[in-house]
């Protein structure tokens, strides 16, 4: 069985060990002092959870796309987005390559059908 799906990162087992530290990082958003704690030096955050340099320039992109192929999780990046106040809709658009608006539009006439 071919486990690959075209445009898709699976995260496996090698994505959660290529990803741990990235992960750790976003985990520890779960706290305020930490969000806030990014948010005056990221840089010297990253170095803390010794994030590798495609995890980085990730980070400094705020790409999600980026980030999912430098091993990271949804559900930990919802934490990373959640910084800018992005949402779930807002990471869809961005994998679609949509605005916002037109990947609302497209989840509303989805659920009309």
């Amino acid at each position: 069985m071919d486990a690959t799906i075209p445009g898709t990162t699976l995260f496996d087992g090698d994505q959660a060990k290529k990803g741990y530290a990235l992960n750790k990082m976003c985990f520890s958003f779960n706290e305020e002092a930490n969000r806030q704690a990014f948010l005056a030096d990221e840089e010297a955050y990253m170095r803390r959870f010794g994030l590798n340099e495609q995890q980085a320039a990730a980070i400094r992109a705020r790409n999600v796309l980026q980030l999912i192929e430098a091993g990271g999780n949804a559900y930990y990046l919802a934490k990373f987005a959640g910084i800018f106040k992005l949402d779930m809709q807002d990471i869809g658009a961005q994998q679609t390559g949509m605005t916002k608006e037109a990947f609302q539009a497209m989840l509303n006439a989805a659920a009309h059908q």
